[in-house]
């Protein structure tokens, strides 16, 4: 562990999440919400990469990356974490090209920390078990224990309690995501919710039960942000086998069988809404 000599490692990709369902159970006195939900992960996403250096250093660009603090960020903490553990200098320098929206429901700086773990992981010659990193990353963030997996998977708890699900009629699936361009905050959005349970996930595979389900957070994520209710109407008139807000907001998602019909949902989606960002990609 944490051999002297940095190892050659190409891009890692920090996967797009999205939450199919999301079912706010309760709130905890620390301050958590537990959950219930189903992640999953597209094949696009903000890219990492790293190159030796005496000292640690974050490098931020891509479409989104202007005005993210470079000092301050989960990818340096994720770094710091994981060499602390290793009992090992934190250096090197990293280069996140930030490809999608900040603040926006789809992982972001989580997928960021989780995506550097993976990375580092294998830069500094730890190579800890994909699942052991995931366990150790709790600490960061809720969603980074499912991020370093970046595979469908059942969340409880506050998210970090997960059963890993290989569901072959979703892997593939095409997914359109649509951001209107606007940040809204995860803890406010918590603090909004109603405070009622509105029942479990409930049994049955990936797809019935992510139809059944619901995300919690969408009311008081449209109360804030009123433009998130029409990406989903604009999304359920371009026949989605489903179709969602994810996580807090603000980004919508919807799913469809093929290429197809994703790539005509974005152009009818981005020539009523110019506005707004999308892109699509398919479930890893």
């Amino acid at each position: 562990m944490g051999n002297a000599l940095p190892q050659a490692v190409g891009w890692e990709t920090a996967y797009a999440k999205i939450n199919l369902a999301l079912h706010v159970r309760r709130r905890l006195p620390n301050g958590y919400h537990e959950i219930e939900t189903i992640f999953a992960f597209l094949d696009r996403g903000d890219r990492l990469r790293v190159q030796p250096s005496d000292c640690l250093q974050l490098t931020i660009d891509g479409p989104f990356g202007a005005g993210l603090d470079q000092e301050d960020n989960l990818v340096t903490d994720a770094a710091k974490f994981l060499a602390t553990h290793a009992n090992i200098p934190a250096a090197a320098h990293i280069i996140l090209e930030k490809n999608l929206p900040v603040s926006s429901g789809i992982g972001g700086g989580s997928a960021d920390a989780a995506a550097a773990l993976r990375l580092l992981n294998k830069f500094w010659d730890i190579n800890l078990p994909l699942r052991e990193l995931a366990s150790l990353s709790a600490s960061l963030g809720a969603d980074v224990p499912a991020c370093v997996i970046s595979q469908t998977c059942l969340g409880t708890g506050i998210g970090q309690d997960l059963v890993p699900v290989d569901d072959l009629a979703l892997r593939g699936m095409r997914v359109l995501l649509v951001n209107p361009r606007v940040a809204i905050s995860t803890a406010q959005i918590f603090r909004d919710w109603d405070g009622v349970d509105g029942g479990s996930l409930g049994d049955g595979d990936i797809l019935s039960m992510s139809s059944k389900g619901r995300n919690d957070l969408e009311r008081p994520a449209i109360a804030q942000l009123p433009l998130i209710k029409d990406i989903l109407d604009k999304l359920s008139q371009t026949d989605p086998v489903l179709h969602r807000m994810s996580g807090s907001g603000a980004t919508c998602f919807a799913l469809f069988d093929d290429t197809e019909a994703a790539d005509i949902a974005q152009f009818k989606l981005l020539q009523a809404m110019p506005e707004a960002w999308a892109l699509t990609g398919e479930i890893r």
